[in-house]
């Protein structure tokens, strides 16, 4: 069991089963590998806490809740950065940002984590 502090949540008591690990880190926060993903109340929002920093921590969603027709290509390097040999492993989520009572969504930089390993990787898609 690991014990998590958090500003937002209070002590956490994890299973080490559920950190899920980034080896490349977020975008901003490259020193940052280990998270837990935990839900937020009844609703689709899910937080992704980091296990290093009480301080850090996203709101995520799956893409279907932001942008019905979301869909990415998934490169060779991403996928061999999770070990993802199967989709059917794959979770999707965007981090998202209140802002001015918006809700923006981070579509260029979707995190990619492979359910079994639990290992994840941000995703970096060029704007079209």
């Amino acid at each position: 069991m690991l014990k998590i502090e958090t500003s937002r949540f209070g002590t956490l008591q994890v299973d080490e089963d559920k950190v899920i690990v980034f080896p490349q880190g977020l975008l901003g926060f490259p020193n940052l590998k280990r998270y837990i993903l935990m839900d937020y109340k009844d609703t689709t929002v899910k937080w992704l806490q980091a296990v290093d920093n009480h301080q850090v921590a996203f709101i995520v969603v799956e893409p279907q809740f932001i942008a019905a027709d979301y869909s990415i290509n998934i490169g060779a390097d991403a996928r061999e950065a999770i070990g993802l040999e199967n989709n059917n492993d794959l979770s999707v989520l965007l981090i998202v940002r209140v802002e001015n009572d918006k809700v923006i969504a981070n579509l260029n930089g979707p995190l990619l984590i492979n359910a079994s390993l639990k290992r994840g990787v941000q995703a970096v898609l060029e704007k079209v």
